[in-house]
C-alpha cells in the first residue's frame, strides 16, 4: 500500500464516525497524528473526494466541514473488513434471540458482520484481548470478574435484565434433596465466572468436593452419578422438558449478584477506538433487544 492510500485508510477509519456538518481537523493536525507530510494528507483528503467517499467545504478560519458522506464507501476504503463477535454456544431460545438481533442489527447498518462461538466467559474475554474477536458478548458479572485481569476490555453496553439468562438454579441427582450438604460432589465449570462464583456462594460453609466439568457436560455427569448437584441456567430445563430436581439459589450473595448475571454486556478491546465509535453510531442496541424478545416470544424465527 502507498503512504498516500495507507493514509487515506486511516483517515476513512477516523470519518466513518462523523456526520455531515461536522467539521475535520486541519491538515497539519493529521499529519502529525499520523506522523507523515501536510502533501501526503492533502493527497489522501483528496483521493476520499475523488472516490465520492466524502464532500468537503472550506470556509476559511472557521476550518473544513463534511458536505456529503457515503459510508460505505468509507468502509471499504478503511479497510476494517468483516466485523468478528464472539457469543456463548447458541443453546437456549435466549441466545438464539440475541445471536438473531446482532446479525439483523450489523445487516441493517450494512456492516459485514460474522459470529462465533465459544464455550467460557473467560476464554472469549481472552479471545478478545488477544485480538481475535472485535467484541464479545458475556453476562454483566462475568466481563466485571474478568476486568481485572485484562486492562484493555471495556463494556460498551450493557442490555436489559433478562437478555442473557432468565435465571440461575441448582440441579440435584437425588429428587430428595434441597440444599447442598457436607460430602457432596459439586460440578463446578472454572471457564465460567458466572457458574464458578455461583457455585462457590451456594458451597460456602460446606464441606464439598468440587469436580471440574464443563458447563456442557453437567447434566450427563448428573445422569452418570458422577456429581451430586450443579448450578445451571433454568432456561434449558424448560426448552428441553428436562426432569430433575431443581432448586432456588439460596446464598444471599448469590442472589445478590445474581442481577448482574442475567444482563448480556458487549465487551470491545479499548483499543480498537475506531470500531468502538463505528458500533456506537451505526448499532441500534434496543433493536437487539426488540429482536430477541421476539425470538423468545415465537414471533420470528432464529437467523444467525
Amino acid at each position: 500500500m502507498s503512504k498516500n492510500g495507507e493514509v487515506a485508510m486511516l483517515l476513512a477509519r477516523e470519518l466513518i464516525s462523523y456526520n455531515i456538518g461536522d467539521r475535520i481537523r486541519t491538515v497539519g493536525d493529521y499529519a502529525e497524528n499520523f506522523s507523515t507530510g501536510r502533501g501526503t494528507v492533502q493527497s489522501a483528503i483528496k483521493l476520499l473526494e475523488d472516490e465520492g467517499a466524502i464532500g468537503l467545504e472550506s470556509r476559511g478560519h472557521l476550518g473544513t466541514f463534511i458536505l456529503s458522506i457515503d459510508y460505505k464507501k468509507l468502509w471499504s476504503i478503511s479497510d476494517f473488513g468483516v466485523v468478528m463477535g464472539v457469543m456463548p454456544l447458541p443453546y437456549s431460545k435466549r441466545y438464539e434471540g440475541l445471536a438473531t438481533g446482532l446479525y439483523k442489527a450489523f445487516e441493517k447498518a450494512d456492516i459485514p458482520f460474522s459470529l462465533a462461538f465459544m464455550r467460557g466467559a473467560g476464554k472469549r474475554i481472552e479471545a478478545l484481548d488477544m485480538g481475535k474477536y472485535d467484541f464479545t458478548i458475556t453476562s454483566k458479572l462475568a466481563a466485571t470478574h474478568e476486568k481485572d485481569k485484562f486492562k484493555f476490555i471495556d463494556v460498551m453496553h450493557i442490555f436489559k435484565e433478562g437478555s442473557y439468562v432468565g435465571e440461575h438454579i441448582i440441579l440435584f441427582r437425588d429428587n430428595h434433596v434441597n440444599k447442598i450438604e457436607d460430602g457432596m460432589r459439586i460440578g463446578i465449570d472454572t471457564a465460567s465466572p458466572d457458574q464458578f462464583l455461583l457455585t462457590k456462594y451456594e458451597c460456602e460453609g460446606k464441606d464439598v468436593k468440587y469436580i471440574e466439568t464443563s458447563y456442557n457436560q453437567i447434566v450427563e455427569k448428573l445422569k452418570n452419578k458422577e456429581i451430586d448437584a450443579a448450578v445451571w441456567n433454568e432456561d434449558e430445563i424448560k426448552e428441553k422438558g428436562l426432569k430433575f430436581n431443581t432448586q432456588r439459589l439460596k446464598n444471599p450473595k448469590s442472589l445478590e449478584i445474581n442481577k448482574n448475571d442475567t444482563m448480556a454486556v458487549m465487551v470491545i478491546n479499548n483499543n480498537n477506538l475506531e470500531l468502538k465509535n463505528i458500533i456506537k453510531k451505526f448499532i441500534d442496541m434496543e433493536y437487539i433487544e426488540n429482536i430477541q424478545k421476539k425470538v423468545l416470544e415465537c414471533q420470528i424465527i432464529p437467523m444467525y
